[in-house]
């Protein structure tokens, strides 16, 4: 059974960045996509941005897209797959999850199969 870690949140002030990690164990991603989603209190579970196995192929939600850049891991890294995030605003505060899927360019969180614990990013005014 393929298990999801997430790792790289934390506290930042507005307009600083976060790198957030997703690795894979128990398993091996071949072929899946992989998306990164985000939830905040009181809404609802949020796409940001996907990429393909091969990593040629990128999608960004139009909120994040310019501040934010997925990227995943060459060789036998393509098991991790990162969200390299710039720009922070205090509406960027939420629980940021990585997510598998074997369909490219899907949006919609239950096109997913495999999902990570989450990692929460602050950013603070």
């Amino acid at each position: 059974q393929v298990q999801l870690g997430e790792s790289g949140g934390g506290l930042v002030q507005a307009g600083g960045s976060l790198r957030l990690s997703c690795a894979a164990s128990g398993g091996t991603l071949s072929n899946y996509a992989m998306g990164w989603f985000r939830q905040a209190p009181r809404k609802e579970r949020e796409f940001l941005a996907a990429i393909t196995w091969s990593g040629t192929r990128t999608w960004y939600e139009d909120s994040v897209k310019g501040r934010f850049t997925i990227s995943r891991g060459r060789d036998k890294a393509k098991n991790t797959v990162y969200l390299q995030t710039t720009s922070l605003k205090p509406e960027d505060t939420a629980v940021y999850y990585c997510a598998a899927t074997k369909w490219y360019g899907r949006r919609q969180w239950n096109d997913y199969d495999y999902w990570g614990q989450g990692t929460q990013v602050t950013v603070s005014s």
